[in-house]
């Protein structure tokens, strides 16, 4: 019987879920482990599969290796190759900063130092002509300087270079052939786009991981055959779809952000299959809380995201704190509040909670591992929501005491309060962070979360998703089965896709329909021949299009999505008033002119069988009758604990559902059912 495996590496745990033919589910969780992620991934697939390794037939991966080392700045050594004059654009960048007024911010660092961005004579017009022809002689002292600094990677973006590339394709073929060892990436390849910053500052990312990314997924893929796994590797994108290990180690800037997109894309199946129009997907794990939004079935995707500026502030208006990525992801909000997330009181005493986090090493103080400072994980032991009897199914057990000693001594006594309300106290603050993140997916895109049902699903997301809904006027809640490692599981309803984008900057009232339909049928056929490459014969596969617009004098563009068949410029027009309306609340006059910035195409190839499961049927697991537990106004209660099979009809909270990788706190007022697929719901 065949096995499709989905692994999540977490902050914390990494996550396990193997699927088979008959729809049976597996799980798995063990430590992440931070020294080699390679290592946690390979004890829990021999914890998950046992001597099953010839049964697999595929490994689908989400890793936060690329983002990672952004963060930690351990990428290559990285030169930039760019026009003469342009060499500064990655310390000018477009002025955007996450603190306006503050004098002593600074921005970060740039990856490439400026002694290794090397300036060649040439330049492009922005219609492709040539304005200036390129320069060999001013080549060679570039390529001189690569050899001499020991250069392992080169990015190489030239002014106008997304309308003629012909100049940057001789530069790479010089360096390629001078230096046939180094890592290259070329911004017409990588991103044939408009904007020089983002395109360059988006080639300079993919340079800086490649050679990072290729030695990961090359080792990963060495250390699956070793365990006699010979089934293809494959990693979740940013924006959500598949993509195959040789394209990533070309293009890894398009995983930067695949960790946090799988339980978003796992989301949207769930909303297909339970005909929901509308959910909230909030992820709580070990470090971060992420929220996303699925409307009709399909996920949000931003046009650019940020990296290497730490979590994010949960608000779409701050940016500038980090590195430009501008390639299609999956549109998510995330806060540096997780099961992890360290509570303090700051230096004038007030309470805090994150960013920063206690990880996996040494984790909280209930894990025994060397951890001094309260967590998020250790107020939810010390209030009774956890089994002391241990995480995973009791395979770390958990020290209550320890966690009450520290509550105690770092807050409950220096704020004068009872160990029980100190601990209240912080995972009250840590809910009110988390609702920055979802009133950014939802208000801040124009869209009232009272509309939406929540879908909560992480290590921790249960914990506090009756809380936080409660909160925010969100009347349904959803917990799906194997809700502590449903981003694995997300994976493993993933499809592979591919993204191909092309600038044209022209008047809607102006434009040459043939032209645009040129276009698209360009990138339509780019993405059915990577689809090809992947196996895909035509009959799987499925393509939509999409603009990106702007009324004429707007800095900035929204995405539209377009339909099948003829598209007259006027249409797509129509289109993006009616997106522009929904996003921000108003439309221009019709008269008013709307510009074309640029066109799209996603190339989806689609399985031969559906992937989800048509019912995941809970299992049974051991779990104490009852336990007390602490609810503000009420104090010391004892509460009924059962596990997901043992919800027999509709059961009134307060009550706490227990299973092997999550638990679900039902508060008073609640009530909650599992429902024909196997979720909880959870209604007031």
């Amino acid at each position: 019987m065949t096995l499709r495996i989905g692994v999540d590496i977490g902050g914390t745990f990494t996550d396990l879920v193997a699927v088979a033919e008959d729809g049976s589910v597996t799980t798995f969780k063990t430590a992440s482990t931070p020294r080699d992620y390679g290592d946690g991934i390979i004890e829990g697939l021999r914890g998950l599969i046992g001597e099953a390794a010839g049964d697999v037939a595929d490994v689908l991966h989400a890793t936060t290796v690329g983002s990672n080392t952004i963060l930690e700045g351990k990428g290559a050594r990285t030169a930039l190759v760019t026009t003469k004059g342009f060499r500064d654009i990655l310390e000018i960048r477009d002025l955007r900063m996450p603190r306006l007024y503050d004098i002593g911010w600074t921005k970060p660092r740039a990856l490439v130092e400026r002694r290794l961005r090397l300036e060649v004579t040439e330049k492009m017009r922005h219609d492709g002509s040539v304005a200036v022809p390129l320069d060999m002689g001013s080549l060679e002292p570039v390529i001189a300087m690569l050899k001499a600094e020991q250069v392992t990677s080169v990015a190489i973006c030239l002014l106008h270079s997304y309308a003629n590339p012909a100049h940057e394709q001789v530069v790479a073929a010089a360096v390629r052939e001078a230096l046939p060892d180094i890592a290259i990436s070329v911004s017409s390849e990588i991103l044939p786009e408009i904007k020089e910053y983002p395109r360059t500052s988006t080639t300079v990312i993919n340079a800086y991981v490649q050679p990072v990314v290729r030695a990961y997924v090359t080792a990963l893929d060495a250390r699956l055959r070793a365990l006699g796994i010979a089934a293809p590797l494959q990693l979740m994108q940013s924006n959500g779809g598949l993509a195959s290990a040789a394209f990533v180690a070309h293009a890894p800037a398009h995983i930067i952000e695949s960790g946090p997109a799988a339980g978003v894309v796992g989301g949207a199946a769930l909303a297909r299959r339970l005909d929901e129009p509308r959910i909230i997907t909030f992820d709580m794990g070990g470090t971060t809380a992420k929220a996303g939004l699925v409307e009709d079935g399909e996920v949000l995707r931003a046009e650019a995201i940020e990296v290497g500026g730490g979590v994010m502030a949960g608000s779409r208006l701050v940016v500038g704190a980090g590195y430009m990525l501008k390639l299609p992801a999956i549109d998510l909000a995330e806060v540096g509040a997780g099961g992890g997330s360290i509570c303090r009181l700051d230096a004038a005493g007030a309470p805090k909670v994150g960013p920063d986090s206690a990880g996996a090493e040494p984790g909280p103080v209930c894990y025994g591992r060397g951890g001094t400072l309260p967590t998020i994980t250790d107020c939810n032991l010390a209030l009774g929501y956890l089994d002391p009897g241990g995480l995973a199914g009791g395979a770390m057990r958990l020290d209550r005491d320890a966690s009450l000693a520290a509550i105690r001594q770092h807050l409950a006594d220096p704020m004068k309060l009872s160990v029980e309300e100190a601990a209240h106290g912080m995972l009250r603050l840590a809910s009110a962070t988390m609702m920055r993140a979802i009133r950014a997916v939802s208000v801040e895109r124009g869209r009232d979360p009272r509309q939406f049902a929540m879908l909560a699903f992480g290590g921790n997301g249960p914990l506090f998703a009756a809380g936080i809904a409660a909160e925010l006027g969100i009347s349904r809640v959803l917990v799906p089965p194997l809700p502590g490692v449903f981003s694995a599981f997300g994976m493993l309803v993933a499809d592979a896709e591919h993204h191909a984008r092309q600038s044209i900057r022209v008047r809607l009232d102006q434009a040459d329909p043939e032209r645009i339909a040129g276009i698209l049928a360009e990138l339509t056929k780019a993405g059915a021949d990577r689809l090809a490459a992947d196996g895909f014969p035509v009959a799987r596969q499925a393509y939509q299009r999409a603009a990106s617009a702007r009324y004429l004098g707007q800095s900035s563009e929204i995405e539209v999505a377009l339909p099948d068949g003829d598209l007259p410029p006027a249409l797509i027009a129509r289109f993006f008033a009616e997106e522009h309306e929904k996003t921000y609340g108003f439309r221009a006059p019709e008269e008013e002119p709307v510009e074309l910035i640029g066109l799209s195409v996603m190339a989806r190839g689609l399985p031969e069988r559906p992937r989800l499961p048509g019912r995941i049927p809970p299992k049974t697991q051991a779990a104490p009758a009852s336990r007390k537990a602490w609810f503000p106004g009420a104090g010391w209660v004892e509460t009924q604990v059962t596990d997901r099979a043992g919800l027999a009809g509709k059961v009134a909270g307060p009550l706490i559902v227990q299973e092997y990788d999550a638990t679900c706190l039902v508060p008073a007022g609640m009530a909650a059912e599992v429902d024909g697929f196997g979720n909880i719901r959870l209604t007031g």
